[in-house]
């Protein structure tokens, strides 16, 4: 009679290799753990792995309303010139706070709107998360994504910015865009490499 072989014992993985998957449970966690807070709830589905989670710069608070910025800081030097040559020097300072206190108006809303905002690429979509007073999501299944692109205006090109834009399938223009992203093109290689992976 011959008696097969017993069937060798399953050798436990190197502690390297369980090092390596220790850790990446844990960043898949306090990805979790920063999505729950970021996002609305349920916006990520059970099973669904997030790649990136990402936020405007902060430059955007400064960036974005930088043409109104200028404009409001204008209007309030020649108001103020304006109250000091009709020698109505007690309007000069009233004018004065009162063009700072629009300023700082404008950035706090700009500062809610990046508070707002959060891109997500995910094993299974494009999501874009956005507004104050509005919540406004945009979702994409990966494999609807055809083409994807690096915008970068002179303000952006300045502090080391850009904007990753999609297009979809049956559209003849950019979707969303991801505004005003540190490191631009890497993060764009991520999810070119993201949509090769897993768009099948």
């Amino acid at each position: 009679m011959i008696v097969a072989d017993p069937k060798p014992p399953r050798q436990a993985p190197p502690p390297d290799a369980r090092r390596a998957e220790g850790c990446a449970e844990d960043a898949n966690d306090d990805m979790t753990a920063r999505a729950a807070a970021m996002l609305p709830a349920h916006l990520i589905q059970p099973g669904e792995i997030i790649v990136l989670l990402l936020k405007p710069s902060p430059w955007f608070i400064l960036l974005r309303p930088l043409k109104t910025l200028v404009a409001l800081g204008l209007a309030t030097m020649i108001a103020v010139l304006i109250a000091g040559y009709f020698f109505l020097g007690a309007y000069q300072t009233e004018t004065a706070v009162v063009g700072v206190a629009i300023i700082a108006l404008r950035l706090f809303w700009e500062f809610m709107e990046w508070l707002s905002r959060a891109y997500v690429l995910t094993d299974r979509r494009v999501i874009r998360v956005e507004g104050v007073l509005r919540v406004n999501v945009y979702e994409a299944p990966l494999e609807k994504v055809q083409q994807t692109e690096v915008i970068r205006t002179l303000r952006e090109q300045l502090v080391g910015l850009g904007t990753i834009g999609f297009a979809t399938a049956g559209t003849a223009f950019t979707d969303a865009f991801w505004i005003m992203i540190a490191r631009p093109f890497e993060v764009h290689q991520k999810v070119v490499q993201t949509l090769r992976r897993y768009r099948g």
